[in-house]
C-alpha cells in the first residue's frame, strides 16, 4: 500500500464497520470530535475516499469528517453481483452508516456518482440533510431531461452505454497499466487543468492501487450498469438547502444544466461556477471549493450552532 499518503494521519483514522441488514463491511476515514455535527462525503467514478483529502482537513476543525468507501470501492466490500450496486441499495448504504455513526442526520456532500446519491438522499430522506452541497452533478431529473434533448451532452455521456458492456470496459480501462483511467484525470481534454492542483505521483499511485484490487472495476462500473433502474424519479423535490458547486471546463456535463436544478430544490439554492475549474472539482480547485462550502454552511446560523 502506498503508505505516505493512504496512511497519512492527519487526514484521520482508517475505521471499518460492518452493516447488519446488508452484511457488508465499508471502510471510511473520520477526522474531528465525536459530536460536533456530521459532515459525510461521498465520492464519485473512478475514485474512492481519498478524493476528498483536503476537505477532510479543512473541515475537521468544527465537524465530524467521514469519507466512505462506497460500496464497490477501495476497501469496502465489493458484492459480485451487479443487482447488489441498485441504487436503493446505495441510500440505504448511506442512511446505515449515518445511524452506525450515531446521528440522525448530516451534512451531506457528494461529487459525480456521489452526487447523484446526495441527491436522491436528500429527496428520499429529507429529515436527515440538514444542508446538501453537491460537486459537478446536476440533479438527476435535469440530467435525464436534459440530456434526451441535447445531442452535445448525449455525446458527452455516450461513454455509459459502453458501460453497460461486460467485461470490456474493465478491460479497456486497465490495460497499458491504467493508462485510460490516469488519463481522466491528467488528460488535457478531460483533467484537471495547467492552474488546478494536480495529483501527485503519490496521489496517482493511491488511485492506481485502489482500482488495481480484484473486482475493484466491476463493482464501480456496476453503477453504471444500474443507472436506468431508478429513473424516471417519482419523487423529484429537494428540502434542504442546497448548495451546487460547477467547474467550468467540466468534459463530461454541460453547465447549462447547473442553472436547471433550480426548478427541484424548495428551500434556499445557491449556485457557483468556478472558472477554469474541471470535473474533479475539490481536487482541482480545493482552496476555492473550501471557501464556498464555509460561505454556505455559515448562512442562516453560526458555524458553533449546528446540532443535530
Amino acid at each position: 500500500m502506498p503508505k505516505s499518503c493512504l496512511n497519512d494521519t492527519s487526514l484521520g483514522t482508517h475505521c471499518y464497520v460492518r452493516i447488519k441488514e446488508s452484511g457488508l463491511r465499508f471502510h471510511y476515514v473520520a477526522a474531528g470530535e465525536r459530536g460536533k455535527p456530521l459532515m459525510l462525503f461521498l465520492h464519485g467514478f473512478p475514485e474512492f475516499w481519498f478524493s476528498w483529502r483536503h476537505q477532510l482537513r479543512e473541515f475537521k476543525s468544527e465537524f465530524r469528517v467521514v469519507a466512505v468507501d462506497m460500496r464497490g470501492y477501495g476497501e469496502s466490500d465489493v458484492p459480485a453481483s451487479t443487482d447488489s450496486y441498485r441504487l436503493d441499495y446505495l441510500l440505504t448504504d448511506v442512511k446505515d452508516i449515518v445511524e452506525y455513526l450515531g446521528y440522525n442526520r448530516c451534512f451531506l456532500v457528494g461529487h459525480n456518482w456521489g452526487g447523484i446519491i446526495a441527491w436522491l438522499f436528500a429527496i428520499h430522506y429529507p429529515d436527515m440533510v440538514t444542508k446538501l452541497i453537491v460537486l459537478n452533478c446536476p440533479h438527476p431529473s435535469v440530467f435525464t431531461d436534459y440530456s434526451l434533448r441535447s445531442p452535445s451532452q448525449l455525446l458527452k455521456c455516450s461513454y455509459i452505454f459502453f458501460f453497460q458492456l461486460p467485461h470490456l470496459p474493465e478491460l479497456m480501462l486497465s490495460i497499458n497499466d491504467f493508462k485510460a483511467l490516469k488519463g481522466l484525470f491528467t488528460s488535457r481534454s478531460t483533467g484537471i487543468g495547467r492552474k488546478g492542483c494536480w495529483l501527485t505521483s503519490e496521489d496517482m499511485e493511491a488511485y492506481m492501487y485502489a482500482f488495481s484490487q480484484p473486482g475493484a472495476l466491476t463493482g464501480a462500473l456496476n453503477y453504471y450498469r444500474n443507472i436506468f433502474s431508478f429513473l424516471p424519479l417519482r419523487q423529484q423535490d429537494v428540502k434542504s438547502p442546497v448548495l451546487l458547486l460547477w467547474g467550468e471546463r467540466d468534459a463530461f456535463l454541460e453547465q447549462d444544466m447547473a442553472e436547471t436544478c433550480r426548478l427541484y430544490i424548495k428551500n434556499h439554492f445557491r449556485l457557483n461556477i468556478i472558472s477554469g475549474a474541471s470535473h474533479w472539482l475539490q481536487q482541482d480547485q480545493p482552496d476555492i471549493v473550501n471557501t464556498l462550502m464555509w460561505t454556505f454552511l455559515k448562512e442562516g446560523e453560526g458555524r458553533k450552532t449546528y446540532r443535530n
